[in-house]
């Protein structure tokens, strides 16, 4: 169903009030995938894609792991992170950045730590891709990360986009952490406000906050390397409209909050005729983007069908991409 919207959003009203908009909101290395391991087992019990989500769940704990133990990886110079700014692009684009074979032997790990707790379906996948060649692991990994179809590799998609988001998270908290100016870098680094600036991927969905500093705001997540980036409300994260938007959500559950209003809506937008998912954390603090898209399917099918395409990528269930390469 549709809702009216306010004249105003709450970022406008906080900017007219003064308020200081943080642009963006790095992932925390202690806290980005435990989070959202803690929304996957949150949501599995009774729901009906519960298996998979407990699956993610496991695999998700890996990527913490991972991550709280990642070794070393080269970082862009501070000539090369200006350059870049200056030319308005990404610092760690995801389809331009030379790749270190760290981010597959973190796959390896996680495939090694995975497998013995593995049994059917998922047992074979694994299997399958611990065998897989590097060229073709390299392969899906560079379509992946241009956005490009991988049909024909759905089943271990899962797993070696796991990998890829533990490495772009690793490269950008210590990015962050030691390069002079990437901070002040990121506000310059693209010009496709969509899109992350930091890597240069599509969002996953995006989240109206509640938390002190960037409460009542809404931030774009980036699918690859979990940063945050504020984007006002009423604007389409495709095409940056303000024509035409609409909220779509699916018929209340028992496990909606106290107003009966489900979590997570879709954002349409009629001028491009893309959507958008937006989780709310006034409605449910716990709300985790990648988790609560995941986790509700039903919704895309009961947006696709009024014709609306999803822009919006999840690399733990690719839909079908609409959208031609990055």
């Amino acid at each position: 169903m549709s809702r009216t919207i306010p004249l105003l959003p709450p970022e406008e009203i906080a900017m007219r009030a003064g308020q200081q908009v943080t642009p963006w909101l790095p992932p925390r290395r202690e806290q980005v995938f435990a989070d959202r391991a803690a929304r996957l087992r949150q949501i599995a019990p009774g729901h009906v894609m519960g298996d998979y989500l407990l699956l993610i769940a496991d695999l998700v704990d890996e990527q913490h792991a991972l991550l709280q133990r990642h070794p070393v990886v080269a970082l862009p110079r501070t000539e090369a992170v200006a350059a870049d700014a200056r030319d308005a692009r990404p610092p760690l684009a995801a389809w331009a950045w030379a790749r270190e074979s760290t981010w597959r032997a973190g796959l390896y790990r996680m495939l090694d730590r995975l497998t013995p707790r593995l049994a059917g379906a998922p047992l074979e996948i694994a299997t399958l891709l611990r065998s897989t060649s590097t060229e073709d692991i390299e392969w899906l990994a560079d379509r992946l990360l241009n956005g490009l179809d991988v049909a024909d590799a759905i089943a271990v998609t899962p797993f070696v986009a796991a990998a890829l988001q533990v490495h772009w998270t690793h490269l950008l908290l210590t990015a962050e952490a030691e390069i002079p100016g990437f901070r002040s870098a990121l506000l310059r680094a693209t010009t496709e406000p969509t899109r992350c600036p930091a890597c240069g991927s599509r969002p996953v969905a995006s989240v109206a906050r509640v938390d002190p500093g960037a409460g009542g705001l809404r931030y774009l997540c980036c699918s690859l390397c979990s940063l945050q980036w504020h984007m006002v409300r009423i604007k389409c994260g495709r095409c940056e409209s303000t024509k035409g938007i609409q909220y779509r959500t699916l018929a209340p559950a028992d496990d909606t909050d106290h107003d009966g209003s489900p979590p997570v809506d879709a954002e349409t937008c009629d001028e491009c005729g893309a959507y958008l998912k937006i989780v709310r954390m006034d409605r449910d603090p716990h709300v985790e983007p990648l988790v609560d898209d995941l986790a509700t399917v039903a919704l895309d099918l009961l947006v696709s069908q009024e014709g609306y395409r999803r822009h919006g990528c999840n690399p733990m269930l690719l839909l079908g991409d609409p959208e031609a390469g990055r």
